[in-house]
């Protein structure tokens, strides 16, 4: 899969661009993924929350994009 990073001006990664042919592939896989829900549960706020903490201590934990989609890549195949 190949990833295209949209930056600023200033030279920020804003976005990112994937194939339209991948995106579909992830809404095969996952349906709902462009349509979040209005009501979200209080627990899975919580947690959201919760992992979000985790994240901002351990910052190294994170999976970049790139990974992810290796990782769809060989489910698919």
């Amino acid at each position: 899969m190949s990833v295209n990073y949209v930056s600023d001006n200033n030279g920020a990664t804003i976005a990112i661009q994937i194939p339209i042919d991948d995106w579909k592939r992830i809404k095969d896989k996952y349906p709902d993924i462009d349509t979040p829900g209005d009501d979200i549960p209080a627990w899975q706020i919580k947690m959201m929350k919760e992992r979000l903490k985790i994240i901002e201590s351990d910052p190294e934990s994170v999976q970049d994009i790139a990974g992810l989609f290796e990782e769809l890549d060989k489910e698919i195949d």
